[in-house]
């Protein structure tokens, strides 16, 4: 046997053998590039690379462990306010990413979405993220959601606009409505969200749809992020009950409405 086999089956049997409940999706705020670049004496954009790197380990990772979406912060709206230098590598980063990936996404059958205000972004980009979406629109095996130039707010507030735009009455708007006005409607909310670096804060990430998310933060920083750390942060979610707002008695209720 293959020791890339080997090793994805001796992981799929560690994740069984603790009998985990596999959140279907996860959102993961990816924070601490640059300091572990600064740890390594180099610029900021060593840290954006070695970031890149760390999700796609993360993006095996969930393969191997059953996390069907994953969504990652990638550039918030208010990144844009980081130095030009920095603004400028990133997304010569993104791009190039992007162009370099998509053939192996699309073989592996990971469908590609993207959230955030696209419209901010260079014409250059924006068709570099529409050939990417289109071209995995079809595929079944998974979804990266890639939240770039997004806000948590922006995004409630563009829905709100397009609440307005359609003419909706008053009496109308409820949460559903306003739900299926976000930028990826289609997508369950995340079960879990995990945040890098040690930072306790949401700082704006998935506002709406994280709501009843379990909440997750590692020491870790991002670069070092592996299967390990994934590994880790799904056995204390398996370790969790999920009440949606119930009592604690409710347990089963809870534990139901997961499934």
């Amino acid at each position: 046997m293959p020791r890339w086999e080997v090793a994805f089956w001796r992981d799929r049997y560690a994740v069984l053998t603790l009998d985990l409940q596999i959140p279907r999706h996860i959102g993961i705020i990816m924070d601490g590039n640059g300091r572990w670049a600064r740890q390594q004496r180099r610029p900021a954009s060593y840290g954006h690379r070695a970031g890149v790197r760390a999700i796609k380990r993360v993006l095996d990772a969930c393969e191997t462990l059953g996390v069907k979406m994953l969504s990652i912060y990638a550039f918030s709206t208010e990144n844009w306010s980081r130095p030009r230098a920095e603004v400028r590598a990133l997304m010569r980063l993104f791009h190039e990413t992007m162009q370099r990936e998509i053939d192996e996404m699309h073989r592996r059958g990971v469908r590609i979405v993207v959230s955030g205000r696209r419209d901010e972004l260079s014409p250059r980009m924006r068709e570099r993220i529409e050939e990417a979406m289109t071209r995995t629109a079809a595929n079944k095996n998974g979804v990266l959601n890639v939240c770039l130039n997004y806000g948590g707010r922006a995004e409630i507030v563009d829905a709100v606009k397009r609440l307005v735009a359609d003419g909706v009455e008053v009496g109308q708007v409820d949460e559903a409505s306003i739900a299926s006005r976000l930028y990826n409607p289609d997508l369950p909310d995340p079960d879990l969200i995990i945040r890098t670096a040690g930072e306790r804060r949401v700082s704006n990430f998935l506002l709406w749809q994280s709501a009843y998310s379990e909440m997750l933060v590692t020491e870790t920083l991002w670069p070092d992020f592996d299967m390990d750390d994934l590994k880790t942060a799904l056995a204390d979610y398996a370790s969790r009950v999920r009440r949606f707002g119930g009592r604690p008695e409710d347990e089963e209720a809870a534990q139901a409405a997961v499934r």
